[in-house]
Order: C-alpha cells, then structure tokens, then sequence
C-alpha cells in the first residue's frame, strides 16, 4: 500500500502543485496554544536562485556549524514563501529560530514549476552550500539519493515522507520528514461547524482526494458526527454525487473535490451549488480552488468559511464583516522551528513521524480576534481536543482503519 500511494501522489504532483488550503493574503498562523505573533517575510527575502551567505564559514566541520549559525535555505512551490500560508508557515519557522539564533541566515529558493523533477533538481543545484535544507511539499519526496549522497546536510521535509526511485517509504538518517494528522484539524472543523449552524447543512470542499485530503475530510464528518450525538443535534453533512472523490487506490470517498487545487472557477461553482443546498458553513481544503469557494461565501448571505492549515481569518475579509468562523490548522512552523533547534543542541535525528495533537501539532484557531466561534463552542472544542490529545477519540482517516460511518469513541 505505501508503494502505491508514493507512486500515485508523486505522478499526481507533475500535474499540478499541491497546496492544501489557499489564501494569498492571510496572515502567518498562531500555533494551537501559542500567543507569540510570528514575524512575516521582508520585502527583500525574495525568493531567488540560492547563493551563499558572503560571512559563512565555507567548509565548517559539524561541531563549528553551531557556533558559526546554521546556513538554511527553504525549497517552496511555485507560491513562493510570502503566500500567506503553507509554505509562509514554514518560512516564520525558520525566521523564529534566527529570532534566537542571529548567527544563522536563510535563503528562500522559489522552484517555480512544482514539477517534482524540478524540485528535486533545485535541491541538487544547491545542496553543496547550506547545512540544512527545508523542504516544503510532497513534490520533494524523492531528494531521498541527494541526502544520502549528502551525509553532512540535514534536511527537514515537510507534508510527505521520503521514497526511493521506486516510489517505496524510505527512512534516511538524515532526513526529518514530517505529516501531520489532518483528521484531527478536520474533526475540529467539524464540531465548530456543526455548533455554530444555523441552517443545519454544513459540508467539506476538497482540492483532490489525496490522502492529506481525505484525511481532512474525514475528520470533518466525525466532527459532525461527534456533535450531531453529544448534543442531541441532526446537522447534515452535504454532498454533491457528481464531484465525489476517488482516492489513490480508486476508493469513493465521497465528498466535494474540486478535482484540482490550482481552478478557482470550479470551486466557485462548487461552492454555490452547495449554498444553493442550504449550506451555511463550508470548510475548505482546496489550495488556490479553496479561493473561488472562499468568493461564492463571501457574495452569499449568512455563509461562513473555516479556513485550514493555517489561520486563514485574514482572507475572510469582507468589507466591515468577515466570513471565517475559525481554521484548523497543522502547526508547521513549530516544528519547523524544533527541528533547527534539534540539529544546533546535536539531538537532530533522522526519520518519519506523524505529528498529533499530543505534541500540540494540530488543532483550531481560538486566539482572540482571529474566529468567531462562540465561548460555548470553544469549551466544548477545547475539551474535546484534550480527548484527541489523550487518545480518548481517534477520528477517522484515509488509511487508519476507520471511516467516518463506524467512528465511535
């Protein structure tokens, strides 16, 4: 199974760029339970062709590397790191560590096709001239030969696992590679959704069935599903037949998937059929597609949109109002920022983790002025992330074993 879904999603990504949630304007993400405001990029860390920094240490042995600063560079899609949410997200990351580390320089590299061997290729063009290299986006699976032929730089790969040039799972010592558990973001989006409705009918738009999505989507459904039976409440989870998603092994997952996340016209359409339904809050996890769902919110009555990935509340502005209810989140930029930690104290250590709630690693924007989820709705979220965080609910995702229809807890 991991073979094949490796195999489906790097082919998938010549095509097109993945971006779970758009957003070309919103404003870097807070963390779960954080209240420090992360800095956004300057105007001049424009993203340009990787060069040296002119006062680095040319050759530096590991252990002078920390006292000399740690000389990053950040790979990005073709979105840049100034897009306003993931591959900013991992971008503030970085410039919180140099926060604290103002020895250490970055240099953002834009890779301006997001075909993977494109990607791949601008790792290779520059892997002799930074001690670690931040990698954002599935498109970036295969450096897995660069990094073993590169033993002395360490690479921190976000949203994908390394695989081989068969498309297998690999481990590599180092490499740090990242995903998050999607399901559990999605479950909060679902609960805020089903509180908060005043029509009854809520739903979920995705940009393609990859398991990152699913994942979303399933969460999403168990979110309802949870509030639909601690509350005594009936909310519908709307679903239009003629865009249900096939996964990566040819599964119907149901849904509403755009079947793109680069065609805003689409997802406006399909953000109007669903208001048309009687929708009232849409959670969107459809990279740029998300945008024209996010248009379709904005010129209805009464509609909200819940944002995803990072805090998207910014994008909801919509004159004197806004339409974002809240956004589930992936905490990117902590980890991120763990990570460079990890290789400055010498603890880095290459390998393959799925990132939780317990490590405070996903969640729901709460912070004050960035949802407008009501207090009661953020106590019984809150309570209810504690339950995922301790294992007491375990939602539904693509490849866990449970669907949304025998979740239980």
């Amino acid at each position: 199974m991991k073979k094949r879904v490796v195999a489906v999603m790097l082919a998938a990504a010549m095509v097109c760029s993945l971006a779970a949630c758009g957003g070309s304007e919103s404003a870097a993400p807070e963390a779960v339970q954080e209240s420090a405001e992360e800095e956004a990029p300057a105007e001049d860390a424009a993203e340009t062709e990787a060069e040296p920094a002119e006062d680095a240490a040319e050759t530096p042995a590991a252990e002078d590397e920390t006292a000399a600063g740690l000389k990053i560079a950040i790979v990005s899609s073709p979105s840049g790191v100034d897009d306003g949410s993931f591959n900013q997200d991992n971008y503030n990351g970085i410039l919180s560590f140099i926060e604290n580390h103002p020895e250490s320089t970055v240099t953002p590299v834009q890779e301006p096709t997001g075909d993977v061997a494109a990607a791949v290729q601008a790792v290779a063009d520059i892997v002799a001239d930074y001690d670690v290299i931040v990698c954002c986006g599935f498109q970036f699976a295969g450096i897995t030969s660069i990094a073993q032929e590169n033993p002395d730089v360490k690479f921190v790969l976000v949203d994908t696992f390394p695989s081989d040039a068969d498309g297998n799972e690999a481990e590599v010592d180092n490499i740090y590679a990242m995903q998050f558990a999607e399901q559990e973001s999605g479950f909060f989006a679902g609960m805020a959704a089903a509180l908060e409705t005043k029509s009854n009918k809520v739903s979920v738009v995705n940009g393609i069935a990859y398991p990152s999505n699913v994942n979303y989507q399933y969460g999403f459904e168990c979110g309802v599903k949870y509030i639909n039976e601690t509350e005594g409440k009936s909310v519908e989870v709307v679903e239009l037949p003629s865009y249900a998603g096939t996964d990566v092994t040819g599964a119907n997952v149901g849904g509403n998937y755009v079947g793109s996340f680069a065609d805003e016209a689409t997802g406006k359409v399909v953000g109007n059929a669903l208001i048309a339904e009687g929708v009232d809050i849409i959670f969107v996890a459809a990279g740029a597609s998300g945008n024209g769902v996010l248009t379709a919110v904005k010129e209805a009555d009464g509609v909200y949109f819940i944002g995803c990935d990072v805090d998207q509340y910014d994008d909801g502005a919509n004159g004197d109002a806004n339409v974002v209810l809240t956004s589930a989140v992936k905490v990117m930029h902590l980890n991120v920022e763990r990570a460079l930690e990890a290789v400055t104290d010498g603890s880095f250590k290459g390998g393959n983790v799925v990132l939780q709630a317990d490590t405070d690693s996903t969640g729901y924007i709460n912070a004050d002025g960035r949802n407008q989820l009501s207090a009661d709705s953020i106590k019984k979220m809150d309570e209810a992330y504690e339950a995922i965080k301790g294992g007491t609910i375990v939602p539904a995702a693509n490849f866990n074993g449970i669907t949304p229809d025998d979740f239980s807890w």
